[in-house]
């Protein structure tokens, strides 16, 4: 694929304890399979994917990274520009959402700014829930981010929830590169808008 075949291209990564389906949602969303029968995944695997987002094409670097805390410092060096991070827990496991804190601390220590969504996967067996939703979206509205239960299995909000993650990043681009604007351009612009622009709040990591 040449450059010409997309307008952006963004860099994706998607973190959570071992086990919670980190691979089950990009092979998902990458080829459309599913299979229950994933070994844990070594170190970090990526795919790529293409998609339209506001009528641009986006294409989309996204890196698997191992849950283990053996792997944990393979996994940090791939937070260097990284433009979005999904957030997994798994819904039938506790101890993968109790360590959601942990994950979102380590992303404000290796990359702050950066766009985040949480994701509650394996929401396909009521009977084996013990995550309540409520309890999810109150961390995720304290951390400010958007939140989706997802079923790999089903494929139910997957694509919605990438969808929502590049809308996000593409957002935040199109904000940083407004505020690095010379002052006089800004102001044009925002004369022909007729109202105030929007800041840029985050970018991507270092």
């Amino acid at each position: 694929m040449t450059k010409k075949d997309y307008d952006h291209l963004f860099k994706l990564l998607i973190i959570g304890d071992s086990g919670v389906g980190k691979s089950s949602l990009l092979l998902r969303f990458s080829d459309g399979t599913f299979t229950g029968s994933y070994i844990t995944t070594i170190g970090v695997d990526f795919k790529i994917r293409t998609i339209v987002v506001n009528g641009e094409r986006v294409k989309l670097q996204i890196w698997d990274t191992a849950g283990q805390e053996r792997f944990r410092t393979i996994t940090s060096t791939y937070y260097r520009g990284t433009h979005g991070v999904i957030v997994v827990y798994d819904v039938t496991n506790g101890e993968s959402f109790a360590n959601i804190k942990r994950w979102l601390e380590e992303i404000e220590h290796n990359c702050e700014d950066v766009s985040r969504v949480l994701v509650g996967n394996k929401d396909d067996d009521p009977e084996r829930k013990v995550v309540l939703t409520s309890d999810a979206k109150r961390i995720a509205e304290a951390s400010g981010i958007p939140f989706f239960e997802t079923s790999a299995k089903e494929n139910r909000n997957v694509e919605e929830m990438f969808v929502a993650i590049t809308s996000a990043v593409l957002t935040e681009k199109k904000n940083k590169l407004q505020s690095s604007l010379p002052a006089d351009v800004q102001g044009r612009r925002l004369h022909e808008r007729g109202g105030p622009g929007r800041t840029d709040k985050k970018a991507c990591c270092k």
